[in-house]
């Protein structure tokens, strides 16, 4: 009997996803029907597979629309934004279903895996890029230590989506978007919470883009890593308890943080309050709003500069003039949070362009000791876009999710419950087929204290 396969949600970062699915759909006799508010745009993809894959109209404010589709699947994918796994998983309980997603594990679906648990049902979360490949290749190297009798003592971890180096051209952010610009504009709201020889470090929202790390990625040169909200919460499955020293962050390019930073102190990046504003007011008139009154003298970009500390003739303001802030557009956005004007105007300054390529980074750092000594080992994975193809963001989440999806539906995974791949049995099989069927691979290099690094894989 078929197995069959409900994708919800097929945007873009969903085409590695649907590409992987359709591939194997003939040999694993799987059924799919991909769900989405507009799918007239996967017709032309979906046509040479009719005879295992459907589009259909999906409208996830639609319940009893949602609960049909979830009954008549065995599994379902959710490429929804996290907001809606909730009332997915919801679905899938009520009908035995198995869910399988790339998001976050929620407080909401966490106190699902009891119900999951006696129902038989997998919720299997963050089986996408970060969370899931960093679970993934972290665990594999945590593993190798602990098999050898090691022990752990600094873990750190970065992840980044970013562009190739070809396609950074004048864009002095060296940025565009490829994810929900909405999460890139409100990143890191909240505190920052860490661990560093054996102490807690708290950083404020305020002074997150102040404080960051400097990494090398062998062939791609330096990054700059801010600490994540919550770098704790993977101590317990990772089996760090105790550890001295773990952080996990994001990656940018250098000088992307401190002009980030200019932003914070500004106010633009709040999302708490609407201005009341017209749609036709200025970038420069919003600016100006923010600055102390009774301004003269000096341009705006000067006093924008005085009034944060900066040299006004510094990488920072260069990136805020490069990004329109000085203009006489108008913000096109009536009545909104400061946050809101900043995606719009992001939106389009940071839009990937045809024929430009993206570019997953991610790194992880780890120091140990083994028989009386101490090494330090990184695991780093570079991966590009494809410019006629999957972007790199596309690929690292979607091929993870997917070729989870596969062993569940093969009956590999006996794990019920909330999930998520930090198991051999996963993840093993997840890397490895990355490897060999996609040149998807991290490569490690561990050293002894003292000595020369070796490469190791």
């Amino acid at each position: 009997m078929s197995t069959r396969l409900l994708l919800l949600g097929a945007g873009r970062s969903a085409s590695a996803l649907i590409d992987y699915l359709l591939r194997h759909a003939p040999t694993e006799d799987w059924q799919l029907t991909v769900a989405d508010v507009q799918p007239s745009h996967l017709a032309p993809v979906l046509a040479a597979h009719a005879p295992y894959a459907r589009a259909v109209a999906f409208d996830v404010h639609d319940e009893t629309l949602l609960d049909a589709l979830v009954a008549g699947a065995d599994i379902v994918i959710s490429m929804l934004p996290a907001l809606w796994h909730g009332a997915v998983a919801q679905a899938c309980l009520r009908h035995r279903r198995h869910l399988a997603t790339a998001s976050y594990v929620s407080e909401e679906i966490r106190a699902l895996d009891a119900e999951a648990r006696a129902a038989g049902v997998t919720l299997l979360m963050e089986c996408g890029l970060d969370p899931g490949l960093d679970h993934m290749s972290a665990m594999r190297v945590l593993h190798e230590v602990r098999a050898r009798g090691g022990r752990v003592t600094a873990f750190r971890s970065y992840c980044g989506g970013l562009l190739a180096p070809g396609s950074e051209g004048d864009n002095p952010w060296r940025y565009k978007f490829t994810w929900n610009p909405r999460n890139v504009v409100l990143a890191g709201q909240g505190t920052a919470k860490y661990v560093e020889d054996g102490h807690p470090r708290y950083i404020p929202y305020q002074q997150l883009f102040a404080r960051t790390e400097t990494l090398e990625v062998p062939g791609y040169g330096t990054f700059e890593g801010y600490a994540n909200r919550d770098s704790l919460s993977y101590q317990t499955p990772y089996g760090l308890e105790g550890i001295p020293t773990m952080l996990r962050g994001t990656l940018r390019r250098p000088g992307y943080c401190a002009a980030w930073h200019a932003l914070v102190r500004l106010g633009l990046t709040d999302d708490t309050a609407r201005l009341g504003n017209s749609a036709d007011l200025t970038w420069a008139a919003l600016v100006e709003s923010y600055l102390p009154a009774g301004g003269t003298g000096p341009a705006l970009p000067a006093r924008l500069a005085s009034y944060l500390g900066l040299s006004p003739t510094g990488p920072e303001l260069e990136r805020l003039h490069w990004l329109g802030l000085f203009t006489d557009t108008p913000v096109g956005l009536a009545d909104a949070t400061p946050a809101q004007l900043l995606e719009r105007l992001l939106t389009a300054r940071w839009a990937l362009q045809p024929g430009d390529q993206d570019m997953i980074v991610m790194q992880h750092q780890f120091g140990y000791e083994l028989a009386g000594q101490a090494y330090r080992a990184t695991s780093s994975l570079v991966v590009l876009g494809d410019v006629q193809g999957p972007t790199a963001m596309a690929k690292t989440v979607g091929l993870p999710l997917g070729m989870a999806v596969r062993r569940l539906a093969q009956g590999q995974l006996p794990q019920r419950g909330v999930v998520i791949p930090t198991l051999p049995d996963l993840y093993e099989p997840i890397l490895r087929e990355l490897e060999q069927e996609y040149e998807i691979r991290f490569v490690e290099e561990k050293q002894a204290v003292g000595q020369p690094a070796a490469l190791s894989r």
